[in-house]
């Protein structure tokens, strides 16, 4: 107990970029004092919400390899995340001179399969998947590695960087584990240590699943706080399968439930209207994400309507570090493995870094650094 709680003051002193050293492996935290947690907690909840931190990526890397042809296989455009990546890929390709094209698998493995076959069909120079599973996807991915077509994706592994073991040379992403421990932290910060969660994720991701560990770890380690259930609900059939759920544990555990936590804001789009239907306030339901910061999500932290945070990723910057990645492969160059330092979206500073618009899009100019990299005005 005391290393634990001596782990975590000096993980807070440092940043919530450490927070992954605040608690055991998933499945073993052992409850500690609230009070001590409490405070401790908040000071990574505090690291974490502090406006973006000065470009800490890429400075130099080859000029733009322009008149490229890329393919992105995006696992489900309904997904406000993958929305936001390819939004950036878009906008990114048009300054380096790429043309792109866009395959829409809607969240099914049978599409998946058949858009990459598309997708390959087109002879592409590059392949970007966002989202999906890459070692799931592996036996759809040798043809490209055949064809010596380069591979990068967002989140399709639960690491960033190269993803082992498959053809994928990049894996943009937040530290998936750090977004989920802060996003479970905030909770206990929001509910003074007393929260009784819900954990809505996808097991048929391995990202999603273990970022559903890592938030259950928090919780457990919280001796105030009640895990009351882990749901699994397909990211795919949210629309469906979300207000049956929350129908079901809201008879199941009444006022005991009062806190929602998602491994994406997609299942609290579904769940509010559920909630406002059964006469829930909204102080009497928080709700947090661990990703991706949708265009709902900061409508629900802007008016109060039960989220109070999400851990934005920024997406626009993800789709342009794809395309960057991507030209240094072309290239001849490794990747750069630059993962984005983590980011919680309250009331108290969604005005700042793109919140104004929507969504978490840091004001670091990232922007004028990939121009200059790529020699492009």
């Amino acid at each position: 107990m005391r290393g634990f709680l001596l782990a975590l003051a000096c993980a807070c002193e440092l940043s919530a970029a450490t927070a992954q050293d605040l608690l055991p492996a998933p499945r073993t935290a052992a409850p500690v004092a609230t009070t001590d947690f409490l405070a401790m907690a908040k000071r990574v909840v505090d690291a974490a919400s502090r406006p973006a931190a000065p470009w800490s990526g890429p400075r130099n890397g080859p000029r733009a390899q322009s008149g490229k042809h890329i393919a992105v296989v995006a696992d489900d455009l309904r997904n406000g995340g993958i929305l936001g990546v390819v939004d950036g890929v878009l906008e990114a390709a048009k300054v380096i001179g790429w043309r792109v094209k866009i395959f829409d698998s809607g969240g099914t493995a049978e599409l998946r399969l058949k858009m990459l076959a598309n997708a390959l069909a087109g002879h592409p120079d590059g392949l970007i998947l966002a989202g999906g599973d890459a070692h799931a996807l592996l036996p759809a991915l040798q043809p490209f590695t055949d064809s010596n077509i380069p591979i990068v994706g967002w989140h399709v592994a639960a690491r960033a960087g190269p993803v082992p073991g498959t053809p994928v040379a990049m894996n943009v992403s937040t530290d998936a584990l750090e977004v989920a421990r802060v996003t479970a932290l905030a909770a206990v910060v929001q509910s003074a240590g007393h929260a009784g969660v819900v954990i809505f994720t996808d097991t048929g991701f391995r990202i999603a699943q273990e970022k559903a560990d890592a938030m259950a770890a928090v919780v457990r380690a919280c001796s105030g706080c009640a895990l009351l259930e882990v749901r699994d609900v397909a990211i795919s059939r949210s629309e469906k399968l979300v207000p049956e759920a929350t129908r079901a544990l809201l008879a199941r555990y009444g006022p005991r439930w009062t806190c929602a936590l998602g491994i994406n804001d997609i299942y609290f789009d579904y769940a509010v209207p559920v909630l406002t239907q059964a006469g829930i306030r909204n102080a009497e339901m928080i709700m947090l994400s661990a990703g991706d910061g949708s265009e709902s999500a900061f409508l629900r932290i802007r008016t109060g309507t039960f989220q109070t945070g999400t851990v934005a990723e920024p997406l626009n910057l993800h789709g342009w570090q794809l395309v960057d990645e991507l030209n240094r492969l072309f290239a001849g160059e490794g990747v750069t493995g630059y993962v984005s330092p983590v980011h919680l979206v309250t009331a108290d500073n969604i005005a700042a870094d793109g919140g104004d618009r929507l969504l978490y899009d840091p004001d670091n100019g990232y922007r004028d650094i990939y121009r200059r990299i790529w020699h492009r005005p």
